[in-house]
């Protein structure tokens, strides 16, 4: 399945994976392209409430993509903050209603090294391979859990066609 597939199936998508995988670039063809709202939402204060908030997003209208959801908050929390905000359960009640609506979890990755030199161009900051393979892992393990209530699709940008924008 391409990118155009999956805008044509689906109506709502969850395009998540590490920084440096492509999510941005993939998130504004899906707009530009096929009419899609990306929802990059900000990091949620610790006080509020995180899976209410990705809960509220999916009831609304329309064709929706997240440029980046829960989903990080399992990968990045446990190893930024020593935690998760969310729990499996939790995770996996997001996971359903990405389903409901008709959704995708679409699952970018792509080899560490190349991970990291995509980071370094991007931010010109160096970052270790052995932390971008942790990152690449731990995606890998949450969407082999997710993947038994909704629908994954993984694609491994290296080899992925660059979407082409109208810019």
């Amino acid at each position: 399945m391409n990118i155009d597939e999956i805008a044509r199936d689906y109506r709502t998508v969850a395009l998540e994976g590490c920084g440096g995988v492509g999510k941005s670039a993939i998130a504004r063809y899906f707009m530009e392209q096929h009419g899609f709202t990306v929802v990059h939402p900000a990091r949620t204060p610790d006080h509020l409430d995180l899976a209410g908030r990705f809960l509220e997003i999916l009831a609304g209208p329309g064709r929706i993509l997240f440029d980046r959801c829960f989903i990080s908050e399992l990968v990045y929390g446990p190893l930024d903050q020593g935690r998760s905000r969310l729990t499996w359960s939790q995770a996996i009640d997001l996971a359903e209603s990405v389903h409901a609506r008709s959704g995708v979890l679409a699952h970018l990755t792509a080899p560490p090294a190349l991970i990291c030199r995509r980071l370094l161009a991007r931010d010109g900051v160096p970052r270790q391979l052995d932390e971008v393979s942790a990152l690449v892992a731990q995606y890998e393990r949450a969407f082999a859990t997710l993947a038994q209530y909704a629908h994954v699709l993984t694609f491994d940008t290296a080899t992925l066609e660059a979407p082409r924008c109208a810019s």
